[in-house]
């Protein structure tokens, strides 16, 4: 996947790491939300001000593909594309590559929705509007 919506760029921590010195793959999801909390921030649909008027963004599916190991103070980026699965699931494409040389690390499709205060699935009109017209757009990048 190329020509990315988003991309941050991290690193490994040690603490991240199990007995056989690599990223648990536990990780690898909290790698993937942080960049979809920081892509929603940067685009003005904030996660936790939509939690506060009781909308609640969800994962209803989650696949990852883990093509190689990342260690203990490797750099990597995450990249993702955002677009509109039906009319109530939005799905994020996410890569995580290893920095400098861009090694494929992993691959993820992420399936959301939202759900409203009595939780049932209902996308906002300003989630709506972002879905509708985000498919394209210029490309945003940001370091943590």
């Amino acid at each position: 996947m190329d020509g990315y919506r988003f991309e941050i760029e991290m690193g490994v921590r040690d603490y991240e790491c199990d007995m056989q010195g690599i990223v648990n793959n536990s990780v690898y999801q909290n790698y993937l939300e942080h960049a979809r909390h920081e892509f929603l921030k940067e685009v003005g649909a904030d996660f936790g001000e939509y939690a506060k008027m009781g909308i609640n963004l969800v994962v209803v599916r989650a696949e990852l593909d883990y093509r190689f190991p990342l260690r203990s103070g490797d750099r990597f980026a995450v990249g993702l594309n955002f677009r509109r699965e039906s009319v109530l699931r939005f799905a994020f494409y996410q890569d995580i590559v290893r920095l400098p040389c861009r090694k494929p690390v992993l691959r993820a499709k992420i399936i959301g929705t939202a759900l409203n205060g009595s939780g049932r699935p209902e996308i906002p009109a300003s989630l709506g509007a972002l879905l509708d017209g985000g498919a394209e757009g210029e490309t945003m990048e940001t370091s943590v």
